[in-house]
């Protein structure tokens, strides 16, 4: 399956899904003008390469630091894929970073832990510059 790539906007995360390597990324910030529009791709061609996993290991990796409640609806649409691949035999590892003085996103990434059980969560707190 072909990676997928979509640069980062001032609005729109970096996407970098290399489907081949079996790491998967979403970098920035997420508020794009109509999020269903922007994460539309990404979330069928996800789908598309779950479907076809079977006992593979996954890495995910969330680096965003900032997103709107649109946005919040299509991510719990990756997350939700992404734990029924889990629930299916895949190992998927989702690594959650966020500023460590960011208790915004630190408690999303906790309620997605809660939410999404199957996927195996790694918290990353990393410090401001």
């Amino acid at each position: 399956m072909e990676n997928l790539f979509i640069a980062a906007t001032p609005s729109s995360p970096e996407v970098s899904f290399d489907f081949e390597r079996h790491i998967l990324s979403l970098k920035g910030e997420s508020y794009p003008e109509n999020a269903a529009v922007f994460y539309g791709e990404a979330i069928a061609r996800l789908r598309k390469y779950l479907a076809a996993c079977d006992g593979v290991s996954v890495t995910v990796n969330v680096a965003l630091t900032y997103f709107n409640s649109s946005s919040t609806k299509m991510l719990f649409s990756i997350f939700d894929a992404l734990n029924d691949a889990a629930e299916r035999g895949n190992r998927i590892a989702l690594h959650w970073f966020h500023d460590e003085d960011d208790d915004t996103i630190l408690e999303f990434g906790q309620e997605l832990h809660d939410d999404f059980p199957a996927i195996a969560f790694h918290d990353v707190a990393t410090t401001g510059s």
